[in-house]
Order: structure tokens, then sequence, then C-alpha cells
């Protein structure tokens, strides 16, 4: 049985009309003839949907019970016995009441096609999985029900329903969206101008890379390589030089002269080897294209304008931009007649793609010299050594032959030639083979003892001698410098390995990178230096040598700033040290103590270019650090004044109201009313107080001003106050004797116990509230090391569900979110934040049988021992306020109270 086909009609939002032109198509496909019904379909209150699924078989839901009510599913079996040839199914990212055969309503229609039945659905753009997160950003609201974009894909057909923001808005104002009551706060919320239309570029865009892909099979599965421009591509190569800036920034201005298309910068690394690319100049270019909202690629090809013009056919790019060639004229000119520069070449073969050649500073000036790799001063040495000496002793060894003629001669010397090749080189090899002929030629070839050639065959011997030591130096010497290249290249991916990993295992990843540069380059001091003025990392300062410190350090006369160091950094500017890298226009990195060899100065400028990514990802870290306290801060200014314009209005109106009947001149009120209602006063103006207090005490903690006054504390000395106002008959204070000091600020830790206490009350209001102490005052936890002192608050409430835990803790949370009594939900925030100011920790456990508890653990005191002489007459005074809230025999250091 064939698989039936999906067509699915997309929008940006709901109302644009995808479920009537869903119902449109199933009224054309059976005017057609077709056998249409719908499986599933919602009007959702809208008359104009409602009358176009009159005349269309419709399947009846299947009703599921959830939680007490009655939810419609789509009947799946019924639609597979029904067995029609295309199934009207609404909501394709629906997730289905639990019990149904599937999770989710895409699976049931996976069902029906694999049954062979066409499909008609719909979904919206907010419930594709890759764009959930953007589509909250934008409009705040999370949304639950999610289908995997691949899934979307797989659709046969993608209609896109699309209609204009104000159109929409217009359509929800008439009322053909939602209802009447609903329509203000729509439009005022999701609904905005800027939601809808940020929400319709989405669609458009996620559309358009899908009808890409399509393009994109097609000419893969029509074998076109040519290039078709339905987008506008700018391909930017980039040769690892300088100038590759200059060709991004001209291709992004190409690029603005349309409206929309797409930026990538190429990378063509030959497959020799990458000797002539700079890491630092391809790492700042990477970052370039990425800002300038580009993509950044890497190809390896033996030839660049190959391999360059096959990446731009796979992207289907319609305009290339290469620079002019870095080669001196006499360089071009040769390159020129052996078929021309990568540019060139470029040019003649791109076929229907524009090529862009660009001018830059760097045109014409030669290429970037390669590092010299050379063999060591010692090898050559001896290879020029051996070039003098080697070819006399084979002539020595050929004279004991009489009878050798002038072939055999120039086989041993050519011996002799390769083995100079091997030791020294290129050069050695030539000086080898120029006087090995001299001597075959004086010694071997007639006229012997002259220099004079009588036979032409000789000196055409001769010279193919010459020739063949020449080609064999030059291919043994090429051998021996790939291989030594090869080794260095692995040294470096090693050596930068490590210093991954060393610097991974740092707490602080710039100044463990440092610091391991100090071992890698035998280097006294390493500095990281930025421009003033730039922005770089920052921390604490300290003092030259210190490894691995980071700070802003000191600034060096020439407007430099000292942003890291390890090791004995001078104090002088970064120009007046032995080696300086440039990572980019604004940072500097300096090595004292030694100057380098050429042959670690690549392996530097991969050091740089990975101190620059370790310094964007840091800077990265900063701006999101930013940004999360900004949105924290955002989201307690809009809590706070969602609490000032409702919970604190609540004991106003209360003060309010009595106050106002008070002053009545013409009503009497009995001294009992009179009482109730100063009663009534007073109890809002403290709980005003309280809220106000609690708000108060959030914004500290948020701001990072809260300084608590840490002295020795006993638990005996702030619980009296914390109790104050408490209902006596449901508070009950346990303590045993002889709790030690804990370290603490006495007010806050005062507040920290009232603001549990109250809140256990509230919340447990069937339940007792025990305040107990560690056996023998003591928990068996430690904080920073410390032996810690340990207070419970114990209820036998409801308690709370262990995945509430952590948000229980958040500011402006209630129980279950309901606003069931007063108070705008600061309380165990506050008590939070307090404790851990203090350098203690609140936390909560279920309290067995039911219920919470609260655990509140602070250091214990290392002061001075307590002195209960002095301390007694306060203890007395407390005494009675703590009876009123005990059971038992309440005990202490001075006896029973």
């Amino acid at each position: 049985m064939a698989r039936g086909t999906l067509r699915i009609f997309l929008g940006a939002a709901p109302g644009v009309g995808k479920t009537y032109e869903m119902l449109e198509e199933a009224h054309r496909l059976g005017e057609r003839g077709e056998d249409v019904v719908v499986a599933f379909a919602l009007d959702h209150g809208r008359a104009d949907t409602r009358a176009l699924m009159e005349g269309l078989e419709i399947i009846p839901p299947r009703l599921l019970p959830y939680r007490g009510t009655e939810f419609e599913e789509m009947d799946l079996d019924a639609v597979l016995a029904r067995q029609p040839g295309t199934a009207v199914v609404d909501e394709y990212a629906h997730s289905n009441i639990p019990g149904s055969r599937h999770t989710k309503r895409w699976e049931d229609v996976d069902e029906l096609l694999s049954a062979g039945i066409n499909v008609l659905s719909t979904v919206n753009i907010q419930h594709l999985a890759s764009l959930g997160d953007v589509v909250s950003a934008i409009t705040d609201v999370h949304q639950a029900e999610t289908v995997p974009d691949d899934v979307v894909r797989r659709a046969d057909q993608i209609d896109l329903v699309d209609i204009s923001p104000e159109l929409l808005r217009q359509r929800l104002g008439d009322g053909k969206i939602y209802a009447a009551e609903k329509i203000d706060a729509a439009l005022a919320n999701y609904f905005r101008l800027g939601n809808l239309a940020a929400l319709r570029e989405l669609a458009l865009l996620w559309l358009a890379d899908r009808v890409d892909e399509g393009l994109a099979t097609y000419r893969a599965e029509q074998g076109i390589d040519a290039s078709w421009p339905a987008r506008e591509r700018i391909v930017v190569a980039l040769t690892g030089g300088p100038e590759g800036e200059v060709l991004i920034r001209r291709g992004a201005r190409i690029l603005n002269r349309v409206n929309g298309g797409d930026l990538l910068a190429v990378h063509v690394r030959a497959a020799d080897g990458v000797a002539s690319e700079s890491p630092q100049a391809l790492e700042a270019q990477r970052r370039l294209i990425l800002d300038l909202g580009g993509s950044y690629h890497v190809v390896t090809g033996e030839d660049p304008a190959a391999a360059l013009l096959d990446f731009a056919r796979s992207v289907n790019a319609t305009q290339i931009v290469v620079g002019i060639s870095r080669h001196k004229r006499l360089a071009g000119l040769v390159g020129a007649l052996l078929g021309g520069g990568v540019g060139t070449r470029v040019v003649r073969d791109s076929g229907d793609i524009d090529v862009h050649m660009v001018s830059h500073p760097l045109g014409g000036r030669g290429a970037a010299p390669r590092p010299q790799r050379d063999l060591g001063r010692i090898r050559v040495g001896a290879g020029f050594i051996l070039a003098t000496v080697l070819p006399v002793l084979l002539q020595m060894l050929l004279a004991l032959n009489p009878d050798q003629n002038v072939a055999t001669a120039a086989l041993v010397q050519l011996a002799g030639s390769v083995a100079v090749a091997l030791v020294g080189g290129f050069w050695p090899a030539i000086l080898a083979a120029l006087w090995s002929s001299l001597l075959v030629n004086y010694f071997s070839t007639p006229p012997v003892g002259t220099l004079t050639i009588s036979d032409p065959q000789n000196l055409l011997a001769l010279l193919v001698f010459v020739g063949v030591s020449a080609a064999v130096a030059v291919v043994v010497d090429l051998s021996a410098r790939r291989s030594k290249e090869a080794a260095r290249a692995r040294a470096e991916a090693a050596t930068l390995g490590d210093l991954t990993r060393g610097a991974a295992r740092a707490d602080d990843t710039l100044g463990g990178l440092l610091q391991q540069a100090l071992d890698v380059f035998q280097v006294s001091g390493v500095a990281l230096y930025t421009a003033t003025g730039h922005s770089g990392h920052s921390g604490h300062s300290g003092h030259s040598g210190h490894a691995g410190h980071i700070g802003p350090g000191r600034a060096g006369s020439t407007g430099w700033r000292l942003v890291a160091e390890a090791g004995d950094v001078p104090t002088a500017a970064p120009e007046g040290t032995e080696n300086i890298e440039q990572i980019d226009a604004a940072t500097r990195l300096v090595l004292s103590g030694r100057t380098l060899p050429a042959s670690d100065r690549r392996l530097l400028g991969a050091f740089g270019a990975h101190l620059a990514a370790q310094l964007e990802r840091q800077q990265l870290a900063a701006s999101r650090r930013e940004v999360v306290r900004l949105a924290e801060s955002n989201t307690m200014r809009t809590s706070i004044l969602r609490a000032v314009s409702h919970d604190l209005r609540t004991p106003l109106a209360g003060i309010k109201l009595a106050v106002g009947g008070l002053r009545q001149p013409d009503i009497r009120y009995t001294p009992e009313e009179q009482q109730e209602l100063l009663a009534t006063i007073d109890e809002c103006s403290d709980r005003l107080d309280a809220l106000v207090g609690n708000l108060l005490d959030m914004s500290r903690i948020t701001s990072d001003s809260v300084n608590p006054l840490i002295k020795s504390v006993r638990w005996y000395e702030v619980i009296p106050a914390a109790l104050h106002g408490s209902p006596v008959d449901r508070v009950r204070v346990d303590l045993p004797p002889n709790m030690p000091e804990v370290d603490a600020d006495a007010g806050m830790l005062e507040r920290v116990i009232a603001n549990i206490v109250e809140n256990a009350v509230k919340y447990a209001p069937d339940s007792d509230v025990v305040i107990v102490g560690a056996a023998g005052g003591l928990s068996h936890a430690t904080l920073h090391g410390r032996p810690a002192g340990e207070l419970r608050i114990i209820d036998h409430g409801q308690g709370v569900p262990a995945e509430s835990i952590i948000r229980m803790f958040q500011p402006f949370q209630r129980l279950n979110d309901v606003p069931q009594a007063t108070g705008v939900g600061l309380g165990l925030a506050v008590a939070k934040g307090f404790t851990e100011a203090m350098g203690g920790t609140l936390t909560a456990e279920e309290t067995p049988g039911g219920g919470l508890t609260m655990v509140i653990r602070l250091p214990l005191s290392a002061g001075a021992p307590y002195d209960q002489h002095s301390a007694q007459a306060p203890l007395e005074a407390q005494s009675a306020l703590l009876r009123r809230h005990h059971t038992g025999p309440l005990s202490s250091t001075e006896g029973t109270l």
C-alpha cells in the first residue's frame, strides 16, 4: 500500500486562516470527486469556519475523561475503519490526552499516512521545536505543545497562510478570532503589531529554508551543477592573509545592495599544509564574518581555484569575491605562463557565477614570506663538509679500478650526492653534484687529466649526472623538510592540546593558559595587554610575579593596560619587550625573558588565537551574566509594581476605611466599635509595615547591598523578638540546653526566624509550629569547613512537593500561586537571602508524617566564651516570653528558666 501524502497549512499566528484554507481545500477535493472526511477540526467559535464544515462528512470525536472533565480527541480507529481518501486533521502539534494511543497528534497523522490516507493539517510557527524559545522571547508566552521540525519538513507540501499584521489585528478587533471579552487583552499582549511582524518574518524565513532544501535536493537528483540564482549568495575567498578583512567588507557591501541574501566566507586550505596562513588573521576574519551575519567555512583541496569553485557551486552561490594576487609582477608572469593564478583561474572557470576581483593594499607587493624551516646549522655544516670530502674519497676508490668508465664513475658519484642531500639538504647536495661532475670530467672523461670533453656523449652524460643529482637533492631535501614540518605540526598540536587541558583544569582559564605558556616557551613572564579604551577581561589587581593573575593591573605609559599576567612581567609598556604578538588591533601578547626563535613564531601565533578565543568567551560570559542580572532586575521591578498595585493596596484600603468611619461626624460608635476600628488600623499598619520591610529587604538582597554585622549570637537572644506577634497557642519552642553561639547578625537572624514562623503559621493553619534545636545544639554538617549550629522550624501542614522546593525560595512565590493570604510572597526569599549573607544556609525538608521542616544552619562562633553573669539578666527578662511559646521545661546554661 502506497503511503499517503501530507499537506500542512503553516501560519504565523492564530487567526490567520489556516483552518479556513484547509477546509476550503477539502471542499475543492470533494468537488473533484475525492472521498474527504473531517477527522478532527475545531471552529474555535468562529462562524465562518463553522459554516465551512457544513457539507463535509465529520467523524465524531472520541471523548476521554481527564481530571474530572471530558475532552474531545480524534477517533483514530474510526478514521482507519472509514478508510477515506483524504482526512482533515486540525492542530498538527496538539498533545493528546493521557489514555490516547499516541502522545502527539502528529503521531496519529503518521499512522493515517502509513495506512495510505492523505492528510490535510495545520500548524503555527510557534509550535516548531527549533523556534519555541525564540517565540517565547518575542511574545513572553511559553509554548507547551511543540512538534519536531524534521517531522514538519517531511510533509509533501507546506502552504504558508499569510496575512499582514495590520489585517490580522483588524480581524481580531472585528471579533472574527476571539470572543469580545478577550479582544482587548489579546491586542495588548500576544497580538501586538511588533509581535505579529516578528512571527511573520520567522514563518517566511523558516519556509524559505525549506524551499532552499527542496531546490538543493532537486538539483542534486537532476545532476545540475550550474548555479541557479534563486537567492543572492556571495562567497568571499580567504587566503589566510590580512587582506581578508577588506574582501569580507566588500562582500557585505555588495550584499547590502540587494534585499536579503547570504554571505559566506571560505578559507581554502592547501592539502600540503598551512604554511602561508595566519591563525590570528583567520580568527579575526571569522569573528568579523559572524558579526556581519554571515558564516565561516574551511575547505581543503589540492587546487585552491577548483576547491573554491566546487564550494561555490555546492551552496548555489551567485557571486564570488576574490582578492588580486599578492605576487610580484615577475611571479605573476611566470604564473600566467603556467596557466594563471588562483584569481585568474576562478574567473576563467566560474561559468555563470559572477566574480569580483578586489584590489587591496597588499596586492602586487609579494606574498608573505614563508617561515624558513632549516635543518639545523650542524646538519647543514656537516653536509657542506661531506660535499667537499666525499666526492674525493669516492674518486680515490674509483682509481683502484683502472677499467672503470664514465657511466660507472657518474653512478658512484650520484650515490655520494644522494648521501650528502640526506645529511645536509639542498645546497650541500648541489655543491656535491658540481664538485663530483668536475672530478668525473677530470679523472674519468677522455681526455683524462684535463677538463676538456672530446666526446659529445660524455658531455651529455655529465649534464644528465648534474641534473639528476640536483633533482634527487631537491626531492630528498623536500622530503626531509616536510617530515620535519609534520613532526613540528604534531608537536604544536600536542602543545596546544596540553595548553587547553591545563587551562580547563585551572579555575581561571585565561590565567591557566598564560601559566602554561611559561613552560612551553621557556620564558620568565607572559602578559596580555589591551589598548586603553578597549574592553578586556577584568578581575582583581595584584603584584607582578603572581602566576595566572588577572586584573585591571597597570597601565603602560603609551596607553596599554595590563589585563592578565603570569611570571615576572616588567612594568614597562609592551613595546619595550623582546617578543610581541599582535592578537588583534587592540590586544598584544608579550613574552619576556628570552627572544623566541623563528621556529616558535607559528606556535606563538596559534597560541595568540587561542587566547583571543578565551578572551571572547569570557567577555561573552560577562555579557551573559549582565543580561541575566538585568533580566532579574526587570522581573523584580515588575513584581514589585504588581505587589504595590495589589497587595499593598489591601492594608491601605483597610486603614482608609477605618479612619474614614471614625471621622464621620454624623455617626456615633460604641466604645467597642471604636476599639474594633482602631484594632483594624493597627493590624493593617503592622501588615503594611511588614510588606514594605520585605520589599526593601529583597531590594537590598538583589542589589548585593546586604552587609551583616557578624558577631557571636545565642539563639535565645533572637527567638523572643522573632516570635513577637505570633499566636501563642500555635508556636512551641523546645530548645535543648547549652545551645552554643553562632556567628550571625542578630537583627537579620530575627527576621529570618520571624518570616519562617509567619509562613508556617499562614500555610499550616491546622498545625502547631515547633522550634527545635539539634541534639546538643550541634549539627553534623559543616559550613565552609566549620562546624555549624542548627535550628529547625517544623509544621505538619500540607507540605510542599519536592519539585517546588527550589521555586519556593524565589521572590513573589506563594503556595500553589493562590493569593489566599496577605503578603507578596517574599518571606522565604528574604529569609534565604539573609541567611546566605550571614554565611549560612536555609533548606527545606519533608516532615515525617507530612508537613515541612525549615532548617537554618549557621557557623558556630569561635569567639570568646559566653559570659553567663552578664547574660543572666537579659535571659530572665526573656524567659516570660519564651514560656508563652513553650509547653515543657526550658533549659539554658544558667539553669531552668
